[in-house]
């Protein structure tokens, strides 16, 4: 009997989770694999005239909010806590500082030209908001190296705690798996799933995707490991035929490192901005002009009879007919606001859930390039900081900003350690990749974002349904934007849509508001 599709599906994803189960209906043709362009917001030309609009927060929520209103006539004002636009969205290089709520200050002194995106640090080619907005605002992109074959992967039982090169873990994970399917096809273990025909066909794809010799055996390939490479005259390749074994596989349990790229978002190609992600926000806040305020805390919401009032700065107030709150739950927990009991609630425990996501970036030479030909990617570590994030920018320049530890600080007790021994533990990460080169790591900076003034958290855990509906729907004149009310939380394309999303929503307010006066 043959199996089918949905078995397979299924099966698929018991053996791999929801993401490889993703990826294989996406390549079945089963779900769409492109980006598409954001749908044009539904409102007639200058519909906005005559009406004030204020934007609080000026991340990538609060700038697109901002942006569309601006392109349909509304009045719009944008207050932002910072000296800067972007929110999460920053690029840190030389003289700026990262400033902790507690006080705490650590002045960047990087050399010239380099810089580290402390926040978000890709644009999936699947993203196809934030891609417009980049051709729309003329931002120039290159080539984010998400992965490489050439990273490592480490775990200290197995390989006498030696890293173990990517290429090789995965190519000898499929050969492995390889041999051991063609094992029970030719045991006779398949033959209810698999007809006759069929099991011959897979016995000839898995000689090929192993790849296996002409026995069934696993044995090793130019996929995974060369012990030389061939050259000039008699100098012949020789392929490494000493293979991981199975065991050895699992005891590693390298499958999330494996598989982190076959995430649907996570695909090449990637992109960044040229000179860092903030080079978006910079250009937004550009087009926007005198409708940003800078160095404007909002201190206080409050419904009017026409509308909304805000606080801000020391004292200063603006009235408008409507607001969006595109600052985080973390912060707008915090400020005195006129929410109904419902939107308070969802407000509370939604800004009590956000993550603590950081990273460890240091300045070095760029040995990873010269002495392991790493160009980019990631290398993970089962123990200890992980993972190691290289530069996709500035390639076989002299020196470089290498990430050592991009993760939730609540992991291993990372939030226990002081600032230095957070340090000495991500210079130790190096180490037991790249032996010797710890040494060379200088001037490190810890970018924990619970700890960072006006955000106060990464991006939002796990909602209950019943908050998100709440949050995604407006409080009288207020409405709420952010990847906090989107299904693309972390990411910028959650943001940028939830702005687009609530200029919609306040555009049919108003005509529908206009249609019954």
């Amino acid at each position: 009997m043959g199996i089918t599709r949905r078995d397979f599906l299924m099966r698929v994803g018991q053996a791999g989770g929801y993401s490889a189960a993703f990826a294989t209906m996406q390549s079945l043709g089963l779900m769409p694999m492109k980006a598409t362009a954001a749908e044009p917001i539904a409102a007639a030309e200058r519909a906005g005239k005559g009406i004030k609009l204020v934007v609080m927060g000026g991340g990538v929520a609060g700038l697109t909010t901002a942006y569309e209103a601006k392109k349909l006539g509304y009045d719009v004002t944008l207050l932002e806590a910072r000296h800067r636009p972007g929110g999460r969205a920053w690029s840190a290089r030389n003289g700026d500082v990262v400033e902790f709520v507690d006080g705490t200050k650590q002045p960047i002194t990087w050399s010239e030209g380099l810089y580290q995106n402390m926040g978000p640090a890709r644009l999936p080619s699947v993203h196809g908001t934030m891609l417009g907005y980049c051709r729309e605002l003329k931002v120039p992109l290159e080539v984010e190296v998400n992965t490489s074959r050439s990273t490592l992967l480490q775990n200290d039982k197995v390989n006498g705690g030696k890293a173990i090169c990517q290429r090789k873990a995965i190519n000898d994970t499929r050969g492995q798996l390889s041999e051991l399917l063609s094992k029970a096809i030719a045991g006779g273990a398949l033959d209810q799933e698999l007809t006759s025909e069929d099991r011959q066909r897979m016995t000839d794809v898995l000689k090929v995707y192993g790849p296996l010799d002409k026995g069934g055996k696993y044995v090793g390939s130019d996929r995974a490991d060369i012990k030389r490479y061939p050259g000039a005259g008699p100098q012949t390749m020789i392929v490494d035929d000493h293979p991981l074994t199975l065991p050895e596989l699992l005891d590693a349990n390298f499958w999330s490192a494996e598989l982190y790229e076959e995430a649907w978002d996570w695909q090449a190609t990637m992109f960044q901005p040229i000179n860092g992600m903030q080079q978006i926000s910079i250009a937004f806040a550009k087009a926007l002009g005198p409708v940003v305020v800078y160095d404007a805390p909002v201190t206080e919401i409050a419904k009017t009879a026409k509308g909304v009032r805000v606080t801000y700065g020391s004292g200063k107030t603006i009235e408008a007919d409507y607001a969006v709150c595109a600052m985080p739950l973390t912060i707008l927990k915090k400020i005195k606001a006129d929410l109904d009991p419902a939107h308070r609630g969802a407000v509370d425990r939604g800004g009590a859930s956000y993550r603590g996501s950081c990273k460890v970036p240091w300045e070095s030479r760029r040995f990873w390039e010269t002495d392991y030909n790493i160009y980019g990617g990631l290398s993970f570590l089962a123990q200890g900081p992980s993972p190691i994030w290289y530069p996709s920018a500035s390639m076989f320049s002299e020196r470089g900003i290498i990430v050592s530890g991009y993760m939730d600080e609540a992991m291993g007790g990372f939030d226990q350690m002081t600032i230095e021994q957070k340090f000495e533990a991500s210079r130790a990460s190096i180490e037991k990749l790249h032996p010797g080169h710890g040494k060379e790591l200088e001037k490190p900076i810890f970018c924990g974002w619970k700890h960072i003034k006006w955000n106060e958290g990464s991006w939002i855990g796990q909602t209950p349904q019943a908050d998100y509906d709440i949050l995604t729907q407006p409080d009288g004149p207020i409405f709420f934007a952010g990847d906090h009310t989107s299904h693309v939380v972390g990411w910028q394309e959650g943001a940028a849509l939830s702005g687009r999303r609530a200029v919609q929503m306040i555009c049919d307010r108003v005509k529908d508001t206009s249609a019954r006066a």
